[in-house]
C-alpha cells in the first residue's frame, strides 16, 4: 500500500470514528468543548506521525489510546468525571438504553468500584470496545482486562441485587 493509499485509508477511519471519540473522551471529561479538544489534540497528533509508522488497521486503537491518555493527562492523576448515562449521545444503541431510574442507579453502583474495574467495564458496555482493543489503550494486557471485567461485573451485580433489596 503506497502513501497515499494509507492516508487516505487512515482519514477515513478517523472520520468514521470521530463521534465514537468524542463520545468516549465526554464521558471521561463531562466537558463536550474539553472532549472535543482532546479529539482534535489527538488527531493532530495521529497526523504527525508517519504514514508509515501506523498501519492502517492500528488507526483506531491508537487514537484510542491517545485520547485516553489525553483524559488521564487533563483529568489530573487519572480519575475520570462520572457522566450520567443520560448524558450521552446512544441513539445509535436507543435499544441498549436503560430507563434513566436504572441508569443512575447502575451509575452510582460503577462508582463505589475500584476505577480500574469500572473503567473496563465502561469501556465495553458504552463503548463497545473488545477486550483487545481495550487492553491495548490501556496498555495492559487482554487477561488483565477481561479479569478486571469479570471481577468488576460480578461485584456490580452483588450491588446492584443489594441495592434493589434496600
Amino acid at each position: 500500500m503506497s502513501g497515499k493509499e494509507r492516508r487516505d485509508t487512515a482519514g477515513r477511519i478517523i472520520e468514521e470514528n470521530l463521534d465514537y471519540l468524542v463520545r468516549f473522551a465526554y464521558y471521561r471529561l463531562g466537558s463536550r468543548d474539553d472532549a472535543e479538544d482532546v479529539v482534535y489534540d489527538s488527531v493532530l497528533r495521529f497526523l504527525e506521525k508517519s504514514p508509515d509508522d501506523v498501519r492502517p488497521e492500528g488507526v483506531r486503537l491508537y487514537l484510542y489510546r491517545i485520547v485516553h491518555n489525553l483524559c488521564v493527562d487533563r483529568s489530573r492523576g487519572g480519575k475520570f468525571v462520572v457522566v450520567p448515562v443520560d448524558g450521552l449521545d446512544v441513539e445509535d444503541r436507543a435499544e441498549d438504553v436503560l430507563d434513566l431510574e436504572d441508569a443512575d442507579r447502575v451509575n452510582a453502583c460503577l462508582d463505589s468500584l475500584p476505577a480500574r474495574e469500572a473503567d473496563v467495564i465502561r469501556m465495553n458496555v458504552i463503548d463497545n470496545l473488545s477486550f483487545v482493543e481495550i487492553s491495548g489503550i490501556l496498555s495492559i494486557p487482554q487477561s488483565t482486562a477481561k479479569s478486571r471485567y469479570k471481577s468488576g461485573m460480578e461485584k456490580l451485580r452483588k450491588l446492584l441485587v443489594n441495592d434493589k433489596m434496600s
